[in-house]
């Protein structure tokens, strides 16, 4: 039994065994689609609470870049996504030990919530491209299911090790200048290294580098809403980035290699909100996903 059948044929069960009158899992329908919808691209509803209509895959192999992980079919993207993925690709091609991008998950054929490992990663604008410098995009299917990327982050989470390259810098400017991008998630210790290298007169796209837990061995790229697209919600601005120059190399980016590491341990516990718990992709249903969801869900393929 392939992975993709094995994760449908877990899904079905799952299903089966609602109480009755339960609203089945959003991740399980999404996750159980392995083609997109016959619609125009559009991406609906937030980036960790929506869905894709009509998405496009990745190649597989391009000349510049290989999609890693195939056995999870998340290859598929906004037409803005592919292109500035092989864009950039393109870019980190020219430089020195790298021929290229491996692409990790950008999205499911229909978007929405995924069955495991990501909050957002849900409109086909989001993807993670890992920080393994390509030495071969001959890879095969079995091969890009064995090999790992690396960490460019040391074991303490306040440093970058030796992993850590010019050459990533410049792919991440690259990325961070890119007029499609929102913003990009990289580990602490990433963006405290790029703050502290990048000199004063060139600062402006620094704002688009996010520090945020678990990017030590990729970075995670976010598309703006692409024009026209009526259903895609735009991710509000930081305080930060409304205020005159803010490119998020102050004092508060100490707090990811300090406090937020050593929390206090007598720190007293938040109170607990009346009523049931906050939904969150995990086990959002599908009234908690925009209307237009459904009919990205039942609708045929291509």
């Amino acid at each position: 039994m392939t992975f993709r059948s094995h994760l449908i044929a877990l899904s079905l069960i799952a299903l089966t065994a609602l109480p009755a009158g339960a609203e089945p899992l959003a991740r399980q329908l999404f996750g159980a689609k392995s083609q997109p919808s016959a619609h125009a691209p559009q991406p609906i509803g937030f980036y960790s609470r929506g869905c894709a209509a009509g998405l496009l895959q990745m190649p597989e192999t391009g000349a510049t870049w290989q999609a890693m992980r195939l056995s999870r079919n998340r290859n598929w993207g906004q037409p803005e996504m592919l292109g500035f993925l092989q864009d950039l690709s393109r870019f980190a091609a020219r430089q020195p030990g790298w021929k290229g991008l491996y692409v990790g998950d950008i999205a499911q054929p229909r978007g929405g919530p995924m069955t495991g490992g990501h909050a957002s990663h849900q409109t086909g604008l989001d993807a993670d491209i890992w920080m393994l410098p390509p030495k071969s995009l001959t890879l095969s299917r079995q091969q890009r299911e064995a090999i790992s990327s690396i960490s460019v982050r040391s074991g303490d989470q306040r440093r970058t090790n030796s992993n850590w390259t010019e050459a990533h810098k410049q792919i991440l400017r690259a990325a961070a200048m890119d007029d499609r991008v929102d913003r990009i998630f990289v580990a602490a210790a990433v963006k405290i290294d790029m703050c502290n290298s990048t000199p004063r007169n060139d600062r402006k796209w620094l704002q688009k580098i996010r520090p945020y837990w678990g990017h030590n061995t990729h970075f995670h790229v976010r598309l703006n809403c692409p024009k026209g697209a009526r259903y895609c919600e735009t991710q509000k601005p930081t305080v930060r980035e409304l205020s005159k120059g803010g490119d998020g190399c102050d004092a508060t980016l100490n707090w990811w290699v300090t406090d937020a590491l050593n929390p206090p341990k007598t720190a007293p516990k938040p109170a607990q909100p009346k009523g049931p718990p906050k939904r969150n992709a995990k086990t959002y249903v599908m009234s908690d996903l925009p209307t237009q969801c459904r009919s990205v869900l039942s609708a045929n393929s291509p």
